[in-house]
């Protein structure tokens, strides 16, 4: 490694170039690195792809000693391990995954100080002499991976990450890095509080991928198999990620995927060296499809992923969030599929009364522990409750206090308050499920909504412009249909009730419009989903309190454009109708692929579309002329391209090339209030030669 004085002040962009081979930082990268030179404790929160890894080993070399790096994931591990080792480094980890010689070869040379980096997993420091082993000799800096671990209310809790803050005091005064891609503002306080960190600096960035499209499709459980397949048929779509809701479901999934692309299964119930060779494979592009369980952190560096597909519900938001984040991190466009169903909630029940067990037995174990140590083994064997009972309940003891479980497997008591935090995490974990449930069927912007979820207010405000909700013509799996004369004109009355007001819970503008009983909940929600992706109306999820209980419900107010309107026959509403079948690829028709439902009882509402004819090379011209109009358009009014003018009515404006308002109206989707408000810009463009 290049010898460079600490002194320099252009240091860390002299080892980015020499050590990295880098030319410039990414975003924020500097800053955090700056941070970490100058000897402060820190917060990363940033999000897969976005370069945290040279985010504390650019500041480790520069200020010289050994980094310890904590990881919870030996793929990741190793991933890490090898990226450096290549760069000449000396580096060296310590797992389960290791023999005896290795890791005790590892401890000679980090005490040595031969090392620059030592990577450990976060049990090791639950061996007896380890924790003293490492403060014999200082590290320079420690460096927390996937920090997120550390809190109870993180999505992937780990009980021995949760044991790290009373280790790092030895370790000190080496600065403390957390860094994780995904943390809510909650999740990043315990983290803070369970480190100890010293007046942390926090760096929270680049929740928004703008190159991901989010598509939410409801798919019942039996029809995604054949999804999935047709979905990665098109070579475009690969290489991918499909997570799937259990071990089961993961290999079937990858059996089926194999009889038609290089596809393999990837859980934590295959052998260490079968888990391997899937990653070598998928890394080297020998293989285009892993299919994962859910729950498996895959620690996968792969740039390439053009598609990741969620066959079943997530648990979490945040852990949503960072599996769909593995795509696009080249930086080119990259689609994600959410399949989810009713079947999917029980799933989730099972899981949850699974993981959390009744508070009665985990007393049971907790009344026969004592101070003296009782083997796991012995404890086990004497307990009324089955294998798996009794592991899960010692396993919730022993994370909120009420055990202690030492590495030689001897349990003794532990303190008395662990019943109080076990229940709120319990119902914390049943609360954060609500919320993927909510985000399924919401019609915000899916990136909006989730950069909303981890805090970024400011940034939530902005449509992503791709996703299913702001660009329903695009998408993939979701079948659209035009809403009908009566839908139309109740569109109508939900603008004219709302003008009044600045906002209507939707269930009491429902019960003021007299529609309870006459059409279904998920007819009127289907509506209100459409005036929103037209821009007529927004809604926002809040609550309340009454009588002890939370209360959630919806609120809904109008838009400027929708203020403006004066008949919702000018504005295309396209209804959500569910999922394409047998499709093959991208249809240019945003309604398509089957007969409407008609869920209005009206009089033979008939829909008549012409053919899409091509374009000639004057047309052509012109549509290119409005679709840059459109794009100036839409940034002016901060509204999707779409809400200016659908792709559809600009072809056929392009194609008839109107000369006057009249011709204008007869356009499908240019109603008098379009016409009226961009009619005279239209008609100047295709008079223009």
């Amino acid at each position: 490694m290049p010898s460079i004085p600490l002194s320099n002040p252009d240091i860390l962009a002299d080892l980015l170039r020499q050590v990295f081979g880098f030319a410039a930082f990414r975003a924020n990268q500097e800053a955090v690195c700056r941070a970490a030179l100058e000897g402060q404790d820190l917060l990363l929160v940033m999000p897969t792809g976005s370069g945290k890894s040279l985010c504390y080993q650019l500041p480790s070399i520069a200020l010289g000693g050994t980094a310890l790096v904590i990881s919870p994931l030996i793929a990741l591990m190793e991933d890490q391990v090898a990226k450096l080792a290549a760069l000449g480094l000396k580096v060296a980890r310590i797992h389960s995954g290791q023999d005896r010689g290795a890791s005790r070869q590892a401890c000679i040379d980090y005490l040595q100080g031969s090392l620059q980096f030592l990577f450990i997993a976060p049990e090791r420091l639950r061996v007896p002499g380890f924790p003293e082993m490492l403060a014999k000799r200082k590290p320079g800096l420690i460096a927390i991976d996937e920090a997120h671990c550390i809190s109870q209310w993180g999505h992937d809790f780990r009980p021995d990450y949760r044991m790290l803050g009373q280790h790092l005091p030895a370790l000190r005064p080496a600065p403390v890095l957390a860094l994780t891609a995904t943390a809510t503002p909650t999740v990043q306080a315990d983290i803070v509080a369970q480190l100890g960190m010293v007046n942390p600096a926090k760096f929270i960035h680049g929740f928004r991928r703008e190159n991901l499209a989010i598509e939410v499709v409801e798919t019942p459980v039996p029809e995604r198999a054949g999804a999935v397949c047709r979905l990665l048929a098109d070579r475009e779509r690969r290489p991918a990620i499909v997570y799937a809701t259990s071990r089961k479901q993961a290999e079937r999934l990858a059996e089926e995927l194999a009889a038609r692309i290089p596809a393999a299964a990837y859980h934590a119930g295959l052998d260490a060296e079968i888990r391997e060779r899937v990653q070598t494979a998928f890394q080297a592009g020998e293989l285009e499809a892993v299919v994962a369980t859910i729950a498996f952190g895959m620690g996968i560096d792969k740039a390439d992923i053009r598609t990741v597909i969620h066959a079943g519900l997530p648990a979490t938001l945040e852990g949503y969030y960072q599996e769909i984040g593995r795509a696009g991190r080249d930086g080119k466009s990259s689609r994600t599929f959410l399949m989810h169903s009713y079947a999917d909630q029980r799933t989730h029940d099972f899981f949850l009364n699974r993981d959390y067990p009744p508070v009665g037995d985990l007393e049971e174990v907790y009344r026969v522990l004592c101070d003296e140590p009782i083997p796991v083994e012995a404890l086990r064997g004497s307990s009324k409750l089955d294998e798996e009972a009794f592991d899960k309940a010692l396993e919730k003891l022993e994370i909120h206090g009420g055990a202690r479980v030492d590495f030689g497997g001897g349990v003794t008591q532990g303190g008395p308050g662990w019943k109080k935090t076990y229940g709120v995490q319990a119902q914390y974990r049943a609360e954060q499920l609500d919320k993927v449930l909510r985000f399924t069927v919401s019609s915000e912007c899916r990136m909006a909504a989730l950069v909303r979820h981890f805090g970024d207010v400011e940034d939530a405000t902005q449509p992503c412009g791709v996703c299913d909700v702001c660009d329903p013509e695009g998408a993939v799996l979701k079948l659209f249909r035009r809403a009908n004369a009566a839908e139309r004109d109740l569109a109508q009355r939900i603008v004219n009730e709302l003008r009044s007001v600045d906002y209507k819970a939707a269930g009491t503008l429902q019960r003021d419009l007299e529609l309870v009983g006459r059409i279904s909940r998920e007819e009127y929600d289907g509506l209100l989903d459409a005036m929103v992706r037209a821009g007529l109306i927004e809604m926002e999820n809040a609550e309340y309190e009454k009588d002890g209980e939370v209360r959630r419900y919806r609120k809904v107010r109008l838009t400027a454009v929708g203020l403006e309107m004066r008949r919702t026959t000018s504005m295309e509403l396209l209804i959500a109708d569910g999922m394409v079948e047998g499709f093959g690829g991208r249809s240019d028709a945003p309604a398509r692929a089957r007969k409407a439902k008609t869920p209005f009882k009206t009089s033979n509402t008939k829909k008549a579309e012409a053919a899409a004819t091509e374009l000639t090379p004057a047309g052509a011209a012109l549509a290119a002329r409005l679709r840059e109009w459109r794009a100036t358009e839409a940034k002016r009014l901060g509204v999707p391209a779409y809400v200016v003018l659908h792709d559809r009515t600009l072809t056929a404006v392009a194609r008839r090339r109107p000369e006057n308002p009249r011709e204008l109206l007869a356009i499908d989707g240019m109603g008098p209030a379009k016409v009226e408000k961009f009619g005279g810009a239209i008609l100047g463009l295709c008079g223009a030669e």
